[in-house]
């Protein structure tokens, strides 16, 4: 993201002060703002964004360290930098202590050093406005992410109280149709017994259980084979008679699976024939 124009406010009452200030600052990159007071800079900061704000200490009415405590207050995040002699380096330490100060550069400066300090001072305000929206960003990225985990984990909750119903009605459904008075067979398209309910087995199985994955063959004759071949075929419903390997009559209805499991497998239903036991 492309930064923004940086700038300075340069506080002092004296206005040749300000002036060298000027003078040595004038290739920056930067725009340099000033003041000749406290009150002024108060001012100027209320009406231009500051990032970096350099403080004259002896000035009337309000002196550097008052001036700066009150940018802080007002507006944190700019870097705060005071200018001052080697008799108030003790009172300056304080309040740097304190953290109304980024640091001090004792009069007369040094050029080139005084340059590159301010040069710093930019580049620090940018590292701490880059740390911050990096922290904001994750701290988004986490919120977001709690979004996510949240509605995975509803949507898991629900789909397992969906598989658990699906079950449950499964396990009813089998229940059901284990119960129904009538016999009823299942058989596959490769012929094989996959169901038997208990009235199938009372009435085909002779006391004996039906065992699941057996032929159709071993239960009845060759024509019930091909009937139920035809009924996969027709995919149509249809009424025989057959009978048992163990020469039983019975009627049969023959009903075709349908939709997904069309053309896999076959309903039988067992009664009876007239005039049969």
């Amino acid at each position: 993201m492309e930064k923004k124009e940086r700038t300075l406010l340069c506080i002092d009452d004296e206005q040749n002060i300000l002036n060298a200030l000027k003078r040595l600052l004038r290739k920056e990159t930067f725009r340099v703002l000033t003041g000749n007071s406290g009150r002024e800079g108060l001012k100027i900061l209320s009406e231009n964004e500051v990032h970096v704000v350099v403080s004259d200490q002896r000035m009337p009415e309000m002196n550097g360290t008052e001036f700066l405590k009150k940018v802080k207050d007002a507006y944190p995040e700019a870097i705060r930098i005071i200018l001052t002699g080697y008799t108030d380096v003790d009172s300056i330490s304080e309040a740097i202590n304190e953290g109304h100060l980024y640091k001090f550069f004792l009069k007369p400066w040094n050029d080139q050093n005084l340059k590159l300090e301010i040069r710093q001072a930019m580049e620090q305000y940018d590292l701490v406005q880059d740390n911050k929206r990096l922290h904001d960003q994750v701290l988004q990225q986490n919120q977001e992410l709690k979004r996510v985990n949240e509605n995975l984990e509803n949507i898991i909750l629900e789909r397992t109280r969906n598989l658990e119903f699906q079950n449950r009605a499964l396990q009813v459904s089998h229940a059901i149709l284990d119960d129904l008075p009538v016999p009823i067979m299942g058989i596959s398209s490769e012929m094989m017994v996959v169901m038997a309910n208990k009235a199938l087995h009372r009435r085909l199985g002779g006391g004996h259980a039906i065992q699941l994955g057996g032929n159709v063959n071993e239960f009845f004759d060759a024509d019930v084979r091909l009937q139920v071949g035809n009924c996969l075929t027709t995919l149509k419903k249809c009424t025989i008679s057959g009978a048992s390997n163990d020469g039983r009559s019975f009627k049969m209805e023959l009903i075709p699976l349908t939709g997904r499991y069309q053309g896999q497998g076959v309903i039988m239903t067992l009664s009876a024939a007239a005039g049969a036991p």
